[in-house]
């Protein structure tokens, strides 16, 4: 027999540490390799450990709550001899799950590759029974039903019966030994970890290691608003969610990219990478969390399919069932705080990305027309935070006019949403 060590993962690109959320194992326990053993969330993403070896848990030496680097140990497991070759013993299982209500279902903690799965396939967990620890539902357990064709034909919200959604471990939930507490003189301390760690580290070091310089244009964009508001009720028949004027900026953004596409690099170290995608970040907000997926390859996309995207990925967020490819591979970043009103606001670079765009509210102003005439507009402002290692003044500027010639120029004469 032999102890090894099993250690925290790499979950993602430039993921440094992880937090143990939830252990699903404990001392004594047979696990084989590949079994999930613990739940873990980091800055991008809530994942699944899974075992390296096959055998019997020995030791969890990371706490619920502890937050450990790449690397390092939080459990050992005895294993076979290294020199013989791993057994996989046979576990017994149900040969497929159940649709029936599950008696632990009010009480039951789903990971998010649960969720994800469940919400992928229209299955309503609270009838499952899971073949898993104390009747934990697993993605074995989904994958049984779905091969053997017995997903729910009920999915959660499909009828007028009303069934209880199981609610997903939120990344900036505190874990049960983090819980805020009141000072003695009544202020309230909460703990920061998870998400909210991981933002503060990522802002600081933006500012801390890049030369923020800032540049604001007004666009008019009224032909914008006309032409959006005139074909988004029919739109929203069609395909089921909404065109937001977001999308019209994201797509903009991705065309000057094209052209601009010094404005699509990074800095590192010795020299400046120009990327080759155009991967668009977008700035999802939850009550106390911030999170950035990709909309890859965003210049090939109509603007149908950005809107698309940006709800698919604001939809994640909400039920927590973004992935770790969904926050990879952003090469330039797109917020918008117009939606909050603001109308002007100066942007923190998305390490290591060259620049950064804020979308402002777009508000109606009385403007001075060419003929000096004097007309209400929808105007909107664009706040450009750059990284003066990388971009100069004239580069963003140029870019910058760019997108704002192609938002002007949006109309049902020029501009095809599919």
């Amino acid at each position: 027999m032999a102890i090894e060590k099993i250690t925290m993962p790499q979950l993602g690109e430039s993921v440094t540490e992880g937090t143990i959320t939830n252990w699903l194992v404990k001392p004594g326990d047979q696990v084989n390799k590949y079994d999930p053993i613990a739940e873990v969330m980091t800055d991008k993403v809530n994942a699944e450990i899974p075992s390296s070896f096959t055998g019997v848990i020995q030791q969890l030496t990371a706490e619920i709550g502890e937050t450990h680097a790449v690397g390092e140990t939080i459990c050992t497991i005895e294993t076979e001899d290294a020199g013989a070759p791993t057994i996989i013993q046979e576990v017994k299982t149900p040969e497929a799950p159940t649709l029936q209500p599950s008696q632990q279902a009010g009480k039951n903690r789903f990971s998010p590759a649960v969720l994800k799965m469940s919400q992928e396939h229209g299955i309503d967990l609270s009838k499952v029974t899971g073949s898993g620890k104390e009747g934990r539902i697993t993605r074995k357990d989904l994958q049984k039903l779905i091969d053997a064709g017995q997903t729910s034909n009920m999915p959660v919200g499909s009828t007028n019966e009303q069934v209880s959604s199981p609610q997903p471990v939120m990344e900036n939930q505190a874990p049960n030994n983090q819980s805020p507490k009141l000072t003695m003189s009544g202020d309230l301390e909460i703990p920061v970890h998870g998400i909210r760690k991981a933002i503060a580290s990522k802002m600081v070091q933006s500012k801390q290691e890049i030369p923020h310089a800032w540049t604001m244009m007004e666009v008019d964009v009224t032909d914008l608003v006309q032409y959006r508001d005139s074909i988004k009720t029919e739109f929203i028949q069609r395909e089921g969610y909404n065109l937001t004027y977001f999308a019209f900026f994201v797509k903009a953004v991705a065309q000057a990219l094209k052209e601009f596409p010094m404005m699509n690099s990074m800095w590192a170290g010795d020299k400046i990478i120009q990327k080759k995608d155009i991967n668009i970040s977008i700035a999802i907000s939850t009550e106390d969390a911030l999170y950035v997926p990709v909309i890859k390859h965003a210049d090939e996309k109509s603007i149908k399919g950005i809107a698309r995207e940006i709800t698919e990925l604001a939809t994640k967020v909400r039920n927590g069932s973004l992935t770790t490819d969904d926050m990879q591979g952003g090469t330039f970043t797109v917020n918008n705080p117009g939606s909050f009103g603001s109308v002007q606001s100066m942007g923190i670079i998305n390490y290591p990305q060259a620049a950064i765009l804020q979308v402002e509210s777009i508000v109606k102003r009385p403007v001075v027309m060419h003929n000096s005439m004097i007309a209400v507009r929808d105007m909107c402002n664009l706040c450009l935070s750059l990284d003066h290692r990388v971009l100069d003044g004239l580069v963003c500027g140029r870019f910058l006019h760019r997108v704002k010639e192609i938002l002007e120029n949006v109309s049902k004469e020029t501009t095809a949403v599919y």
